[in-house]
């Protein structure tokens, strides 16, 4: 959830332009080196579906109040677009779009130029402790995930699970090793071994790449439900949160 690597681009005149190719082209060292999807069986699939389906729509049901809330208080504070599309890969590094509560300026993108040289996490994502990017409103947001839960959304669709490893942009993707790539060999979670390790004080990729393979390799229901109750306290605590 909060506290991820962000390249966030709140122009909506600038997303429509670098956006509109948010998967890797044919021929691209993303595009050809797609990872094969972890075989499951198929009830192990049914199983993990179903606990996404139930999981995220009583979520949506229990948080409608909050998440209402939540977009008035973006829309009065901080303007339009309340949603900021995270156009990003997931299973099989198949690109899709995700929504979360805007909490950057608008020209978030080409700030982030600037702040390059600040960058606080080893390897090919951005992660900066204060980002002046990121609005007050925002910043209380991402403290305690809240920005992330209209990805509620993108886990009834099926582009998510409500745990698994995190989606990657694509630029950053193509920049991945052959054993990086492995971590799209899963659909993509809300929460995950990430999540609960310290998220943001985990300031080194290849560190942020075990976690996501050491779930890959030893995935079970139990693991899941685990991960899913590790993540409230998590979130609440507000570690690791940039």
């Amino acid at each position: 959830m909060s506290g991820e690597h962000t390249v966030q681009n709140d122009d909506p005149v600038t997303e429509r332009q670098s956006l509109s190719h948010a998967g890797p082209p044919p021929g691209s060292p993303a595009h050809s080196a797609a990872p094969v999807p972890v075989r499951r069986t198929l009830w192990q699939r049914a199983a993990k579906r179903t606990i996404d389906l139930v999981g995220a729509s009583l979520l949506l049901i229990l948080l409608a109040p909050l998440l209402l809330v939540i977009a008035a208080a973006v829309l009065v504070v901080d303007g339009r677009p309340i949603l900021y599309p995270w156009r990003v890969l997931g299973e099989g590094a198949r690109p899709f779009t995700g929504y979360k509560f805007r909490t950057m300026i608008r020209d978030a993108d080409t700030v982030r130029e600037r702040l390059a040289p600040g960058n606080e996490m080893r390897g090919p994502v951005f992660k900066m402790r204060a980002d002046p990017r990121i609005t007050p409103l925002g910043r209380i947001l991402r403290r305690y995930s809240l920005d992330e839960l209209p990805q509620l959304g993108s886990v009834l669709i099926g582009h998510m699970s409500l745990v698994g490893p995190r989606p990657v942009y694509p630029l950053e993707y193509a920049a991945f090793s052959d054993e990086q790539r492995r971590k799209l060999s899963v659909r993509p979670g809300v929460t995950c071994l990430w999540q609960i390790s310290g998220r943001s004080e985990i300031n080194d990729f290849e560190e942020w790449i075990r976690l996501d393979l050491r779930y890959i390799d030893e995935w079970s229901l139990r693991l899941d439900l685990e991960i899913l109750l590790k993540t409230v306290p998590a979130v609440l605590s507000g570690r690791g949160a940039w």
